[in-house]
């Protein structure tokens, strides 16, 4: 898929984008991102953190779609999400070439969201709270979680 931008992947490269920025981040840092929801507060902190660092958009670009991948795959791996490459409409939509559909077929867009918390700052964009009230999702079941490599 052509995106304008040869470094952002389809969704059939976002798994590996997702694990590739968490294995670079936490090579670094002890950031306990398991892909699970609660991890997505790390997520919080790190985007707001890029914030008040004094980072501008488009230095943080990289950072903010690799946590966007890191965000989506929780929704694939806990909420029985799968990445889906965009159609036209849905790029110009959200702004993204990838998203990820929930089992009851709706469209997320996980790589914009990370975004707006970043722009806005705002509690309310929490990516936490977006996965918690996010219409669509599978029930979480009582197995253990499944770390896919």
């Amino acid at each position: 898929m052509s995106t304008g931008d040869e470094r952002v992947p389809g969704a059939d490269g976002m798994r590996a984008c997702a694990t590739g920025f968490v294995a670079r981040v936490t090579a670094r840092n002890r950031l306990p991102l398991d892909y699970s929801e609660r991890s997505l507060r790390i997520v919080d902190f790190l985007v707001d953190g890029l914030r008040k660092g004094g980072a501008d958009l488009e230095g943080a670009r990289e950072t903010l779609f690799g946590l966007g991948a890191y965000v989506g795959e929780v929704l694939v791996r806990r909420a029985g999400a799968v990445w889906v490459d965009l159609d036209a409409d849905q790029r110009a939509y959200f702004g993204q070439p990838v998203g990820v559909r929930m089992p009851d077929g709706r469209v997320w867009n996980p790589v914009g969201r990370v975004h707006n918390r970043f722009t806005t700052g705002d509690p309310e964009d929490s990516l936490r709270t977006f996965y918690l009230t996010l219409h669509g999702r599978t029930r979480p079941s009582r197995r253990p979680p499944v770390t896919l490599p």
